[in-house]
């Protein structure tokens, strides 16, 4: 019985496929031939990331940027809102693309200006990165906060060291920075550096760069450290974070039901228990609390954070990309320093709003599995110091590297420190001040 079961059943396998066999060849046949027809439309998204990229790199070319480097004065006056109204100032950058034409046949972006803080031998210095259209733009808006400074335009500090690193000679680490939670919620801010009930004196103010400047102040010759934050200036068109985050504070307010609670389903099943019982359902007692609004049931930590929400959406913001680079000749090499630059971001970030980490993809140091190590971590390397160079995001077909921050956030971060705040004898500053000639001064 089982023998003739068996029997049956290769009988129908063999006929089953002397069916089948026509329409498997005629498939395989179609495979064989045009096999590359979905293939533009499975690698669209990279063919497109790539040749954008290419537009982009090209017209970039076109651009001429200029390096300004800011002296400071001893005494800096001028509370840390002074460069917030600066970044508000010159935020009319913002210049985007037309149309889809204009991103894909010229390759224009958005222009960008970068922010750097460097420490060059155990000296300090900033400097900031613009389109040298735009020079005198942010140079009338500094001076108009900043009176006392001075600006020069100074070569690249990044070309004064081979451009080959790392190299025998050379070597270094670093990471682009990556917001801990969604980029709205806010970095910790100049306000909460201030002692409490302060006095009107500039000495009562806990600046974040003071830490760096001593940091950088102790470094020996052949070191050098690189911060850079590159900003670019966005709009709601672009990025619409003012609806981002109201829908998080709605949601934290509890104005946004469960879906469970929308019709139709309640309707339905209200009318459904009328037809089989009779009776429609009994509303739940109120409770006490219930008759409060949800915002008087707020804890003050949260309250601080829908606070912290509102107030950095109700501001003009950037599309920023944070990056360190530690590098230093081999003999002075140092590898604790690789932690130099996760530790000065450390001051501005809160466990209950948000604070930067590096971003794992771009740290240079190499994941497992353990093949062609010392080859990748070189690609690593040179991809972040090139990145550094250009200016330029760590790119990627997919998001990552950049987020959003506000005004008051980038003077945070970068801004003019006095005396009384960074005592750090490694910044040199102005020694004289500058005044307006006498009205009397007789010209032609």
């Amino acid at each position: 019985m089982a023998e003739e079961i068996g029997i049956q059943t290769l009988k129908i396998i063999n006929d089953v496929s002397g069916i089948l066999l026509p329409y498997i060849l005629f498939l395989k046949n179609i495979i064989v031939q045009f096999w590359w027809v979905p293939l533009p439309f499975l690698l669209y998204k990279y063919f497109r990331f790539a040749f954008v990229l290419f537009m982009e790199t090209w017209w970039n070319k076109t651009i001429k940027r200029v390096v300004l480097e800011v002296k400071v004065p001893q005494h800096v006056a001028r509370p840390l809102k002074a460069m917030e109204n600066f970044f508000s100032a010159i935020w009319p950058l913002y210049d985007p693309p037309k149309d889809w034409r204009t991103t894909f046949f010229e390759g224009k972006t958005m222009l960008s200006a970068s922010f750097e803080i460097a420490g060059i031998d155990g000296e300090p210095h900033f400097f900031i990165r613009i389109p040298a259209t735009a020079r005198k733009m942010v140079e009338s808006s500094l001076y108009a906060q900043y009176s006392e400074i001075e600006i020069f335009e100074v070569p690249d500090y990044t070309k004064s060291v081979p451009q080959g690193l790392p190299n025998k000679d050379w070597e270094m680490w670093g990471c682009d920075f990556m917001p801990i939670k969604t980029d709205v919620y806010p970095l910790k801010t100049y306000p909460e550096f201030f002692e409490e009930n302060p006095e009107a004196k500039e000495e009562k103010r806990i600046d974040p760069l003071s830490s760096l400047l001593e940091t950088i102040s102790t470094m020996k010759k052949g070191e050098q450290i690189w911060i850079q934050v590159v900003a670019s200036p966005v709009s709601v068109v672009e990025d619409n974070y003012v609806k981002r985050g109201k829908d998080i504070v709605d949601k934290l307010l509890k104005r946004i039901k469960d879906k469970a609670n929308y019709e139709p389903y309640p309707m339905f099943l209200e009318a459904l228990r009328i037809l089989v019982f009779g009776e429609p359902f009994k509303e739940k007692e109120s409770k006490g609390e219930e008759e409060f609004p949800w915002e008087m049931r707020l804890s003050p930590g949260e309250r601080d954070i829908i606070a912290g929400i509102e107030r950095k959406i109700s501001k003009v913001c950037y599309t920023c990309l944070v990056r360190y680079i530690y590098l230093a000749k081999r003999s002075v090499f140092f590898g604790g320093a690789k932690a130099y630059g996760p530790s000065f971001f450390t001051q501005f970030s809160t466990q209950n709003l948000n604070g930067v980490k590096p971003w794992g993809k771009t740290i240079t140091k190499i994941q497992a599995p353990d093949i062609f190590t010392k080859r990748r971590l070189y690609v690593k390397k040179r991809n972040l110091f090139e990145n550094y160079v250009n200016r330029r995001p760590s790119f990627d077909p997919f998001p990552g590297g950049t987020f959003l921050m506000g005004i008051d956030e980038l003077a945070t971060i970068y801004h003019f420190p006095g005396i009384e705040v960074a005592p750090t004898q490694a910044l040199k500053r102005i020694q004289t001040k500058r005044g307006a000639p006498p009205a009397t001064l007789p010209v032609e």
